[in-house]
């Protein structure tokens, strides 16, 4: 028994890899590369089959996705920060600036965030509504406390992800009850719209707005479109501070326009992101939307907070639907609920407890106004010294006072995409190619500097 043992310990073992029972006629002293050549060498042609059709399986399923252009307002800020020219300036996303154009957090929403803390807040899901209690306050911020909608609870409001969530948001709602309505948008118009509609397939058409010839509104062509449109279309409109225009109706032309809308039995969709941002009363530039709610017309109403309280990150907006009755009201706040549910489930709830804080607190409410006055009073600084620069330095006469009649952070300079693009790759200015540019990423020091580079855009570059 011991010689058995000891005949099946000496037997060679049957798990031997493939390259150990090679190993025995490699040469002693062989190199790396002689090791694998002589390894190649002795595998069959089907091993290598194999691998190359292994190979063949690991190609991407993802393969025929193409690269997607880069987003032609924010990929400007990507460009502006890979220049290192002392003097770039970047004029393309709408974000407030102080006047070092560092970002700015409002004192006032370090307050609301502070009073949060004290009370120890929990993190628990929002209703898919959002917070009540800033529901509330947006609305009647919105359409003023002791409007007939509010005291009637004909408005339909849910919170939504900003202004382009709640847009979103409403865009389904038209897409599901409203099925072949067109959304009629101004020309130009914010960059995402189209983004919007075209991802929730509801389809969109074009009205006639800016005027190049004068830099300022076609409100006949305006005024002619609407009422060429089919019965019944949305028709989106920005409630004060065009953007990227600046360009905004009269108050006499809104009622021509709400006229128009009412005649037509078109639905009016507002988008307001600037409430209060625009002219610093929040009053006057919820102006507009009142006057469509004070005529009893149904209304669609985006919200964002992004810039008048600087909540960018925040993402806190709203959708408000103002109704024929308190019970319409419920039901369209119901299917909003619904739509929203598989779209994000429920909203954010840090942004939501600052806007009501800031809104349902007197005292801090009058703080907010106070701050948005200076941002307004900054913004409304910079474009009269941009306009006293142009002139200073264009001899040819040439009327740059469309500089100081448009309103809001956007200035349309009536340049072209050839232009703009001298804007940036001769002066370092970033700017979209339409000719629109930020006036909040514009400081006092810098008018001069853009000044220059418009002049010389503007005359030398056809």
């Amino acid at each position: 028994m011991a010689s058995s043992a000891m005949i099946s310990l000496a037997s060679p073992s049957p798990s031997l890899s493939l390259k150990d029972k090679l190993k025995p006629k490699l040469k002693l002293g062989a190199s790396v590369n002689q090791t694998s050549l002589f390894f190649k060498d002795s595998v069959k042609t089907k091993l290598f089959t194999r691998t190359t059709m292994a190979v063949a399986a690991d190609v991407s399923r993802f393969e025929n996705i193409t690269m997607a252009p880069p987003d032609p307002i924010l990929g400007v800020s990507e460009a502006f920060r890979a220049d290192t020219h002392e003097m770039k300036l970047n004029l393309g996303v709408g974000a407030y600036r102080t006047e070092d154009l560092q970002p700015y957090v409002l004192n006032v929403v370090k307050k609301a965030e502070n009073l949060m803390l004290e009370r120890g807040e929990n993190k628990e899901y929002l209703p898919i509504e959002g917070l009540a209690a800033f529901n509330k306050v947006t609305a009647e911020l919105l359409f003023g406390a002791e409007n007939s909608v509010i005291l009637q609870h004909r408005v339909a409001t849910v919170q939504g992800l900003s202004g382009t969530g709640s847009l979103r948001l409403a865009a389904a709602l038209i897409e599901r009850y409203f099925p072949g309505a067109k959304v009629i948008i101004s020309s130009p118009t914010w960059g995402n719209h189209k983004n919007i509609f075209n991802d929730a397939r509801v389809p969109w058409s074009e009205y006639r707005y800016y005027d190049p010839n004068t830099v300022g509104l076609d409100f006949d062509g305006m005024i002619a479109d609407v009422k060429a449109a089919p019965e019944g279309s949305f028709v989106l409109l920005h409630g004060c501070a065009h953007n990227p225009t600046g360009i905004d109706p009269t108050p006499e032309q809104w009622k021509i326009i709400a006229d128009v809308i009412q005649e037509k039995k078109h639905i009016p969709f507002f988008d307001v992101a600037y409430q209060g941002f625009a002219s610093g009363s929040l009053d006057e530039d919820a102006s507009s939307v009142r006057l469509f709610a004070d005529r009893g017309m149904e209304i669609l109403v985006a919200q964002s907070y992004s810039k008048n309280l600087g909540l960018y990150a925040e993402r806190i907006g709203a959708i408000n639907v103002v109704c024929s009755t308190a019970d319409t009201a419920a039901r369209v706040k119901s299917q909003l609920k619904r739509l929203a549910r598989p779209m994000y489930s429920n909203p954010p709830v840090h942004g939501a407890r600052i806007v009501s804080n800031v809104v349902g607190n007197p005292e801090l409410f009058r703080e907010w106004k106070e701050e948005m006055e200076l941002m307004a009073g900054r913004i409304k600084s910079v474009r009269q010294k941009l306009y006293d620069s142009l002139c200073a330095k264009d001899k040819s006469g040439k009327d740059w006072s469309f500089i100081l009649q448009q309103i809001g952070m956007f200035s349309f300079t009536g340049l072209n995409k050839a232009q703009s693009e001298n804007m940036t790759n001769k002066w370092h200015v970033y700017m979209t190619k339409d000719g629109r540019i930020s006036l909040a990423g514009l400081s006092s020091a810098k008018c001069e500097y853009l000044a220059d580079a418009i002049v010389d855009s503007y005359h030398n570059v056809s």
